[in-house]
């Protein structure tokens, strides 16, 4: 028997990650449009003025798409150094990020927006925070998988797959905390 020779595909995963993409995105319009025929029923809306952690947290994560596009850069012209500078940048946004979302909810905790209350509408607000900041921690981890590709002698196509991957997942949370932000502003 001859060896068999380790073929790399990257289609049937790459699919995985739109197919989550999707299927998130179907989610979260999902609990949108259930906020809007509930704050329809009820005719009002959460009624806060939301934190200025959420501003922040929205200009990091922006910061943290632009930091990854430059590693993508740097890996296709084979600069693995500028690569993993700028992972781990992306990286420590993240963690920002995160940090910011806490205290955007203790500021609304402290001002006696609780998640259990009598406005629902508030509810949805953490409820919706919430989940998206656990897609976070999932693009935190194609990140850290891009990220240990730079540093192991893998192909080069091995390593702009992973971070492909990581780019599409996190790109994709990234406009999915804009649209959320912009959608609870107006949604008073």
């Amino acid at each position: 028997m001859g060896n068999i020779q380790d073929t790399f595909d990257p289609k049937p995963k790459k699919f995985i990650v739109w197919l989550f993409v999707v299927s998130s995105t179907i989610m979260f319009g999902g609990f949108t449009s259930y906020y809007l025929v509930f704050a329809a029923s009820k005719g009002k809306g959460h009624g806060l003025v939301l934190p200025d952690a959420f501003i922040y947290s929205s200009v990091i994560i922006l910061i943290s798409s632009i930091t990854l596009v430059l590693a993508s850069k740097a890996l296709r012209k084979l600069n693995f150094g500028l690569q993993r500078n700028m992972l781990w940048i992306t990286m420590i946004l993240a963690v920002v990020f995160g940090v910011l979302q806490f205290n955007a909810w203790g500021s609304m905790v402290n001002t006696g927006a609780t998640m259990v209350g009598n406005n629902a509408a508030i509810s949805f607000i953490y409820v919706v925070s919430g989940i998206h900041l656990v897609h976070i921690i999932g693009g935190v981890a194609l990140i850290i998988n891009a990220l240990a590709g730079s540093y192991k002698n893998i192909p080069v196509a091995k390593n702009q797959y992973r971070m492909e991957i990581a780019s599409i997942f996190w790109h994709f949370i990234d406009i999915l905390w804009i649209y959320l932000y912009v959608f609870l502003l107006l949604n008073r």
